[in-house]
């Protein structure tokens, strides 16, 4: 991996939003890549393509069915208009989440705009007062980059090898500290006191790199 040209999303972006009548907390990141919009669509939907830079996918993938990411989350899948958009569930640790990818074709390549919309029920709240919107951004950050690897490498599986390396390495803790610096911007910018913001940025920044 190339460490100078490692990095997740290009824009980030923290909302308050209501869904079906209750208040949630939107965590907005997006990216462009190098390549056109159904490949991008190909990448992020084809059980083949997804353990190669992602998790391995298993269950009936398509509108209405069920998936699990091995590992990692499952859930439904709400909306599916190809190559344009995809909503799901995000089912992890008892709590729900929703997800919604959406990608359009532009000069150069396909852009990407991932949306991770959380309840503030009790239990998200709670999570939310330690961590901020990194808890969620900073995994999905490492997500974007592994894309990126597999898109730009012509469509071959990240070496999980030399990923895990990087990661435990002094350039992959720089990335998590400076997307979790980046998720504090974004969270001042919607409003947070900066201060919080900060404290939220620092005990993420621990958690990903093993502080």
């Amino acid at each position: 991996m190339d460490d100078g040209d490692a990095f997740g999303a290009e824009f980030r972006e923290v909302q308050d939003r209501t869904r079906d009548g209750q208040p949630v907390r939107a965590v907005i990141a997006t990216r462009s890549y190098e390549t056109d919009r159904d490949d991008l669509w190909n990448a992020l939907t084809d059980a083949e393509r997804l353990p190669r830079w992602f998790a391995p996918v298993t269950g009936q993938l398509e509108l209405g069915g069920r998936f699990q990411l091995e590992g990692n989350a499952e859930g439904s899948i709400l909306r599916c208009d190809p190559p344009e958009e995809l909503e799901i569930t995000w089912e992890f640790g008892g709590h729900v989440s929703w997800v919604r990818v959406s990608l359009t074709q532009e000069a150069g390549g396909a852009r990407m705009t991932l949306e991770h919309v959380i309840p503030k029920d009790r239990a998200a709240e709670d999570h939310w007062k330690q961590y901020g919107p990194g808890a969620t951004g900073v995994g999905w950050d490492l997500s974007f980059l592994g894309l990126a690897l597999h898109l730009d490498s012509g469509g071959q599986a990240v070496d999980q090898e030399r990923n895990n390396a990087w990661m435990a390495s002094d350039a992959g803790k720089a990335f998590m500290r400076a997307s979790a610096d980046g998720w504090r911007e974004a969270h001042v910018e919607a409003g947070e006191d900066p201060g919080v913001a900060e404290a939220m940025a620092r005990r993420t920044a621990d958690f990903y790199t093993g502080s």
